[in-house]
């Protein structure tokens, strides 16, 4: 008998919340919503099976800025979320009928009537959910996009389909779903690293003084010119690939500030030169991945722009190596094993098809052929290795996304080894799945500062930065504190 009572007792509470939401309901029909009669059902029909939603990231993408683009693929995933959510469990649960049309003028009524249950409202929590999932990595987009999201919301009240409640709770569920979205792969806010230590640099109003030497060869020409008009005094010299370095080094002569577009190997090849000549250097991204300029916060030329003009930057450690008398730097990763391998093979087809689908196909070739470990002796003891992964700076993954630095100058190297027993795919797909853990028995990690290999075949290939050469015999590995001054917006 006490099942009974309870439920009694909760249609009892719930009656006055009902019987309010049935009334406010009732005046929304009543009121006159000026000039809505034209847009609000024509909005709400937009809005069926995400549909708008889709158009408007289409929009957003379209701006071609990487701001924008995460903003709507975070605002879809959030949609997705969302809208499974509710489907699968919002409406099975609550099993609400319909609200009565009558009161509900003819010009304001869908053609066609849902089917489903009302409760919650699966347009609302759609709407909520990308507006929010927008906000969340771009306020601005948000903001933008919110009044849209609004609009929506309310004519599924406004055209008779659902009580204010059901918006209500469809609007907060569509809002948890994109904070959940955001809590499994955190917004750009929360990977940008801190901004110390701060460095004084020449601030450069209209960039006079900054010379951009631009890899034509990583598909920079629409940086460029978004960089001319921000800069405009700014001495830009486009060059071939193979021209680079020579490029780099006529430039650092005359120039206040070294600038650099390009991918991660040219960035490399900057801020060697900018090291030997005691440069500031400004990066602008222009490659397939761009590690070191997004891990540092410059994701476009705006943002270098607004570092530029007030004339803020920080100092970033950079890593190097020795072998053979050989030495280099590195802002990225240094790697022996595997992923040398994987670089090579991604070099040979890119030209042929492109970065992404070359590193796939590499990648896919590397566990495919992997057939002898490395042999490295570390502390004495010699050992086999798939894959040594040493980082200028930690790196830590947040929720399902990549691994980001949240310090560039935080003085360690993040040496992550796989094991070289058993098979090469079996391991190197359970070290990536095991992604910071210290330890697994693929996987193992250690912060050090200063790292030394030695009993290294002749000829191992060696990559940094996403370039490879040979190594052999010993190589030695450490910090340079701080060495480096990078522009970057410092008001995140």
């Amino acid at each position: 008998m006490t099942p009974d009572v309870d439920l009694t007792s909760a249609k009892d509470t719930l009656r006055p919340l009902l019987t309010a939401d049935a009334r406010l309901f009732e005046r929304a029909a009543r009121w006159r919503w000026p000039g809505a009669e034209r847009v609000l059902p024509r909005l709400s029909r937009s809005a069926n099976h995400g549909v708008l939603w889709g158009a408007v990231a289409v929009a957003l993408a379209a701006s071609r800025t990487p701001r924008a683009r995460r903003a709507a693929v975070r605002g879809l995933a959030s949609l997705a979320v969302a809208s499974a959510t509710v489907n699968t469990l919002g409406k099975r649960s609550v099993r609400r009928a319909r609200p009565v049309l009558d009161p509900v003028p003819l010009g304001r009524r869908l053609r066609r009537q849902p089917v489903t249950t009302s409760f919650p409202s699966g347009h609302a929590a759609s709407a909520a959910a990308f507006a929010t999932g927008v906000a969340l990595e771009s306020p601005a987009w948000g903001a933008a996009v919110a009044p849209l999201a609004f609009s929506v919301a309310a004519s599924r009240v406004y055209t008779g389909v659902h009580f204010p409640s059901d918006v209500l709770a469809g609007a907060a569920l569509g809002a948890g779903a994109a904070f959940l979205v955001r809590r499994l792969v955190p917004a750009r806010a929360a990977t940008v690293p801190t901004a110390r230590p701060r460095a004084e640099v020449p601030a450069l109003p209209e960039g006079e003084g900054l010379v951009m030497v631009v890899n034509q060869g990583s598909g920079t020409a629409e940086r460029v010119r978004g960089l001319r008009g921000a800069l405009p005094r700014a001495e830009i010299v486009e060059c071939a690939p193979e021209e680079t370095r020579d490029a780099l080094a006529k430039a650092a002569v005359r120039a206040r500030v070294l600038g650099v577009c390009g991918g991660d190997g040219t960035v490399n090849a900057a801020a060697g030169v900018a090291l030997r000549h005691g440069l500031p250097l400004a990066v602008l991204p222009g490659g397939t991945l761009n590690h070191f300029a997004h891990d540092l916060g410059v994701e476009d030329e705006r943002d270098l722009a607004h570092a530029v003009r007030r004339g803020e930057a920080v100092r970033v450690d950079a890593g190097r190596f020795v072998t053979d008398g050989a030495e280099g730097l590195f802002l990225n990763t240094l790697s022996l094993g595997a992923y040398p391998e994987l670089v090579r093979a991604r070099d040979a087809w890119s030209h042929r098809i492109g970065g992404w689908p070359a590193g796939l196909l590499g990648a896919l070739r590397v566990l495919r052929t992997g057939r002898h470990p490395l042999e490295v002796e570390v502390g004495g003891a010699r050992r086999p290795l798939w894959l040594l992964f040493v980082g200028n700076g930690v790196y830590h993954r947040m929720g399902l996304a990549p691994g980001r630095r949240t310090d560039l100058a935080d003085g360690l190297l993040d040496v992550r080894v796989v094991h070289g027993s058993g098979r090469a795919a079996l391991r190197l797909l359970a070290a990536a799945a095991a992604g910071p853990l210290t330890r697994s028995p693929a996987h193992a990690a250690v912060q050090v500062n200063r790292l030394r290999l030695t009993g290294l075949a002749p000829g191992t290939p060696l990559a940094y930065d996403g370039e490879v050469t040979d190594a052999s015999g010993e190589v030695t590995v450490e910090k340079l504190p701080e060495a480096l001054t990078v522009y970057r917006p410092l008001d995140f």
